[in-house]
């Protein structure tokens, strides 16, 4: 009986739980992405305003339109793709946020694999 009840107190408490989503407050502004890789640490930067961003990765310069579903996700499409890998458009849905950082999850449109990821605002 006394797991019973705990298991019921666990669950009503844990089911209140609301994550923080401020999603306004990530459509522009610039970025900063950061991912091991191999054991290496890489660094990617975005500048985002409403329908553009542009990435800067290992030196070099990526500008991709941006389609918004509603406040919490969008659709990334790069506008000079240079391969059919770079032409798939990629699903971005922010899952929590939390000051100047939030988590994301990603993936191809239409595919099942999703990666996550989190990113930091670094200015408005």
């Amino acid at each position: 009986m006394k797991k019973l009840l705990f298991g019921i107190g666990l669950i009503s408490l844990t089911s209140c739980y609301n994550q923080e989503r401020n999603c306004s407050d990530f459509k522009t502004g610039t970025f900063v992405f950061e991912q091991e890789i191999d054991g290496v640490k890489h660094s990617s930067t975005f500048v985002r305003n409403d329908s553009i961003e542009i990435e800067t990765y290992n030196g070099k310069t990526d500008t991709a339109s941006i389609r918004w579903i509603n406040d919490c996700e969008y659709v990334l499409e790069k506008l000079h793709p240079k391969n059919m890998q770079e032409k798939k458009a990629v699903h971005m849905k922010i899952l929590s946020t939390n000051g100047d950082e939030y988590i994301f999850e990603y993936g191809i449109v239409g595919a099942k694999t999703k990666e996550k990821g989190t990113i930091k605002k670094t200015s408005s």
